[in-house]
């Protein structure tokens, strides 16, 4: 008997349908179940032998899916429908009382905080892997000059080690994100029923022990309505991708004939279809190309929650195309960026000789004029002066007369045994002595700040 009197469309079927992505949630499922059978017969609310019944039937689909033989059916609209119509099939009609004291509506978001819990581990140790080949490049290149960049003209030069590390704590604070998205989803929503909880004395907090889960949901209209965790575990994801796209931003730079800063390894480029000569960064872009992907999935998300009454509705179905392709990108790209920085040439001269253009001084100067006395924004001022006459005649800072350096500051003038020494290209990177400076002191002190790091388990 039905409450409706026509059969669906074939078209709503297929809109309403979501068997071609949730498939992938069934050992969720499975263990979700094999957990909420074992509650109901230590409950009494079924025997124990239909719970055994129930639990070793469950452990024959599981086999079929592991297995890849499992017989979905076109009728089969979720994972979670197939799973208890082939229970069912293969326990007999003992298969129908696994659905006791649940709903799909708690049974779904219950599948999706597991599944998003191990996402986010995942992804943790894999950004992990990627803070590991940064700080093993940074430890080898500690001594390497290059120039920094503002507005991507040549600034202020630093160590590559310095370099690198900017993106190693970039990592460090999504790694910190992603288990926090973890603990988020910590809180069990099964046992909220359909939204009003169920008739039966259930025991959730077996059920959130036996399933990994810290606590459970104190609310159950709150429990099958909310995605918050997911919310998080995207805008983790989206921030991570972000920073990623600027590391491959820079890789495309750097690799570069202009740069030449560094060559990447032949296993993540690629080659033209029509000129034989090129070796293409692929990886890299696809880094930046990438990471607009992930953020459309959060604002996606945001768009499919945004002022939906509560408590369930057939919307939340697109949370999980979000979820899944968002966390698949995110592990793609990591393992990208883990493999370029590993694999990484870097030109230790052509980054030193970058380094060396004595323009990129300038601020060092102008701090020399600042402790000999002079108001810093009128240094700014001589040294504009001294760049621009050197510009004008085509020559080096160091090439200008000890006339026209007084011509710009009769302090200048008096000093220019320290401003010469200033022109030295190592002082340029040593005076950074400040905490969180390039400095080689520094420096050391941020990579061993960054292997306790490494070492801290923030899932812990």
């Amino acid at each position: 008997m039905s409450r409706f009197s026509e059969p669906q469309h074939p078209d709503f079927q297929r809109l309403n349908a979501s068997i071609g992505f949730d498939r992938r949630l069934w050992p969720q499922d499975i263990a979700q179940s094999q957990a909420h059978a074992r509650m109901l017969a230590a409950r009494g609310i079924i025997s124990e032998a239909d719970g055994d019944a129930l639990i070793k039937g469950l452990q024959a689909v599981a086999l079929e899916l592991a297995e890849e033989r499992f017989p979905f059916d076109p009728g089969d609209e979720d994972i979670h429908m197939a799973i208890e119509r082939r229970l069912t099939e293969i326990a007999g009609p003992v298969g129908g009382r696994l659905h006791t004291a649940r709903s799909r509506n708690d049974q779904v978001v219950t599948d999706l905080a597991m599944f998003t819990r191990e996402a986010a581990v995942a992804a943790g140790a894999a950004i992990a892997e990627a803070m590991g080949a940064l700080l093993k490049r940074a430890c080898e290149h500690a001594a390497t000059a290059m120039p920094g960049y503002t507005h991507l003209q040549r600034a202020q030069p630093v160590y590559l080690g310095h370099h690198l590390l900017a993106y190693f704590w970039m990592l460090e604070r999504d790694r910190r994100r992603f288990a926090y998205a973890r603990r988020e989803a910590g809180r069990l929503p099964l046992g909220a029923g359909a939204m009003a909880g169920v008739n039966f004395d259930t025991d959730r907090a077996m059920l959130a022990a036996e399933l990994g889960f810290e606590q459970v949901a104190p609310n159950s209209i709150d429990a099958v309505s909310g995605r918050d965790f997911l919310l998080d575990f995207l805008g983790a994801a989206a921030t991570c991708a972000t920073h990623l796209s600027r590391l491959g931003a820079e890789l495309v730079l750097w690799s570069s004939s202009e740069f030449g800063f560094c060559t990447l390894p032949d296993s993540w480029s690629s080659g033209s279809s029509i000129m034989p000569q090129k070796k293409n960064p692929d990886a890299a872009e696809l880094l930046r190309g990438k990471a607009p992907r992930v953020v459309a999935h959060l604002t996606a998300l945001h768009g499919v929650i945004h002022a939906l009454p509560l408590t369930y509705n057939k919307d939340l179905q697109e949370d999980k195309e979000h979820l899944f392709d968002a966390a698949d990108t995110l592990q793609l790209c990591l393992a990208a960026a883990s493999g370029m920085i590993a694999g990484a040439a870097f030109d230790e001269q052509r980054m030193r000789e970058a380094a060396s253009d004595e323009l990129i001084a300038a601020t060092d100067i102008a701090d020399l004029l600042v402790k000999l006395g002079m108001p810093f924004r009128e240094a700014h001022g001589v040294v504009a002066g001294l760049v621009r006459t050197a510009l004008d005649s085509g020559r080096a800072l160091s090439e200008l007369t000890a006339e026209e350096l007084a011509a710009q500051s009769e302090l200048l003038g008096a000093h220019q045994g320290e401003f010469r020494e200033v022109l030295s290209s190592s002082s340029w990177l040593e005076s950074k002595i400040s905490e969180g400076g390039t400095s080689t002191a520094r420096l050391a002190e941020q990579l061993t700040r960054a292997e306790q790091a490494l070492d801290e388990d923030p899932f812990g």
